[in-house]
C-alpha cells in the first residue's frame, strides 16, 4: 500500500533558469518529493504571464511550479549570486537552462561549485549542449524540434511543416534530464560523487527520430512527412468518421490486421496472400485506407470504436482536452489531482485547484502535488532564513537593496 513517503523526499534541488526545459525537470523531480528550491529574477519568471490567467497568474505556472518554494533573486548583483552560491553548497542537485557560458560568468559554473562539493550532481540543459560549434546559441524547442530533425517529418507531403501546439522538445528535454538526474544520484550513492550532465534539446528531439539516422546513413533514406500514417507500417491512420470525428486505428500487427479486415466487412483483404504481412500491405497502403474509412464513414465514432474493441482492434478517438476532461477512463485514473494546501503560497489559486497528474505511477512511493506553483517571492523570506540563516532584518535590506 502506498505511503506518505516519496522517493526523492531527501534529495534538495536548486532550480536556476526559466521557462520550460529545466523548469519542468524541477517539476518532476518536485513531484517525487524532491525539495525543490527555485531561484527566479525579481520580475519573476515570464511563464507566470503566459496564456490563460486566472487572478493575474498563468494555469501553466501553477502547474510547472507545483511543490517548488520559489525565492527572488538579481543574479546580475553580486550579493545576488553569492546568496546563489550558498544555496547551491548545500544542495544534491543544481539544475540550470542559461545559455552556455552564463553560470560561468557568474563565478557558479560546475568547475568552481564541485571543487567546494564535489557531490554535486549539476545538470546542464541548453538549445545545442555545451560543447560544439553551436553551443552559443540560443535554443527555444521551436528551433530545436527543427535542427534535431523533428519538424521535417512532421505534416502533410509536400506541406510546410507543422509543430503540435505545444514545446514538444522541451519536455523531451526535461524528461532526460530528470533521467540524468537520477542515474547521477544513483552513481553517487555507490561512489560519492558527483558528475555533470549535459542535456540538449536537439539531441532529445533526435533521440526520439527511431532508425532514421541510420536509414539515411546507411540507405541513403530520408525519412519524409506522412501526415496520418508512419513511413513503413500498414495499416494505421485518423478515419473520418459519420458523425464529422476522426478515429485513429493501428492494425499493423498481421492478426491484427485480419481482425480488422473482417471487421470491416473486406474478408477478401483479410485473406489476401499478399497482403498477409507489414510488408507485403506497405505498397496497398492508400487501397487499405480506402477500405477501412469507406467502413468508417458509415458509422459514428463511438460505434466505430465499440466494434473495434470487440474485435480486438486497437482504436480510439482523436480527443481534445475537453473530451479528455469528460473521458470515464481518464477520470477514474485522476488525470487531474487536487492541490494540496500546504505551505505553497498559492494565492489566488486556492487550495480548490486541480493540476494534471504526472508519471510515472508508483506503487509504494508515488509522486503528488502538496501546493501550486506560489506566488512571486513566496518563500524568499524563509528560505533566506531558514536555509542560510539570515535574520528578517538582513532579508529586509537585500529587499531595499532590490536583490531580491
Amino acid at each position: 500500500m502506498a505511503t506518505g513517503a516519496r522517493p526523492l523526499d531527501k534529495i534538495s534541488v536548486l532550480e536556476m533558469g526559466q521557462l520550460m526545459a529545466g523548469p519542468f525537470c524541477g517539476t518532476i523531480l518536485a513531484w517525487f518529493g524532491a525539495n525543490v528550491i527555485k531561484i527566479e529574477p525579481p520580475g519573476g519568471d515570464p511563464v507566470r504571464g503566459w496564456r490563460v490567467l486566472e487572478g493575474g497568474t498563468s494555469l501553466w505556472w501553477r502547474s510547472l511550479a507545483r511543490n517548488k518554494r520559489c525565492i527572488t533573486l538579481d543574479l546580475r548583483r553580486e550579493e545576488g549570486r553569492a546568496l546563489a552560491r550558498r544555496l547551491a553548497l548545500q544542495s544534491d542537485v543544481l539544475l540550470e537552462n542559461f545559455r552556455p557560458g552564463t553560470m560561468e560568468g557568474w563565478g557558479l559554473g560546475p568547475e568552481e561549485l564541485r571543487r567546494e562539493r564535489p557531490a554535486l550532481v549539476y545538470a546542464r540543459v541548453s538549445g545545442y549542449g555545451q560543447t560544439g560549434p553551436y553551443a552559443g546559441r540560443g535554443g527555444f524547442a521551436a528551433v530545436c524540434e527543427a535542427v534535431g530533425g523533428l519538424r521535417h517529418v512532421t505534416g502533410e507531403p509536400g506541406r510546410p511543416p507543422v509543430r503540435p501546439n505545444l514545446s514538444l522538445g522541451d519536455s523531451l528535454a526535461a524528461f532526460s534530464a530528470v533521467q540524468g538526474v537520477l542515474l547521477a544520484l544513483l552513481h553517487r550513492e555507490r561512489t560519492g560523487e558527483g558528475q555533470v550532465i549535459d542535456v540538449a534539446i536537439t539531441e532529445a528531439v533526435l533521440g526520439v527520430m527511431e532508425s532514421a539516422l541510420m536509414e539515411a546513413e546507411r540507405c541513403g533514406v530520408v525519412r519524409e512527412p506522412s501526415g496520418g500514417t508512419i513511413t513503413g507500417v500498414v495499416p494505421t491512420n485518423a478515419y473520418l468518421c459519420r458523425d464529422g470525428r476522426r478515429v485513429v486505428i493501428g492494425a499493423n500487427a498481421d492478426p491484427v490486421f485480419v481482425r480488422l479486415m473482417r471487421a470491416v466487412g473486406r474478408a477478401d483483404l483479410a485473406g489476401d496472400p499478399a497482403l498477409a504481412t507489414n510488408a507485403g500491405r506497405v505498397p496497398h497502403a492508400a487501397r487499405l485506407d480506402a477500405a477501412i474509412e469507406g467502413w468508417t464513414r458509415t458509422l459514428d465514432a463511438a460505434d466505430v470504436i465499440a466494434r473495434l474493441d470487440a474485435a480486438r482492434v486497437p482504436a480510439g478517438p482523436v480527443n481534445s482536452v475537453a473530451d479528455i476532461l469528460a473521458d470515464p477512463h481518464f477520470v477514474a485514473r485522476g488525470v487531474l489531482e487536487e492541490a494540496g494546501e500546504g505551505g505553497g503560497g498559492g494565492g489566488e489559486a486556492g487550495s480548490d485547484l486541480r493540476l494534471p497528474a504526472l508519471g510515472p505511477r508508483l506503487s509504494e512511493t508515488p509522486g503528488r502535488t502538496t501546493w501550486p506553483g506560489p506566488d512571486l517571492g513566496a518563500h524568499t523570506e524563509e528560505v533566506l532564513r531558514r536555509e542560510l540563516g539570515l535574520t528578517a532584518a538582513d532579508v529586509e535590506a537585500l529587499r531595499g537593496a532590490g536583490v531580491v
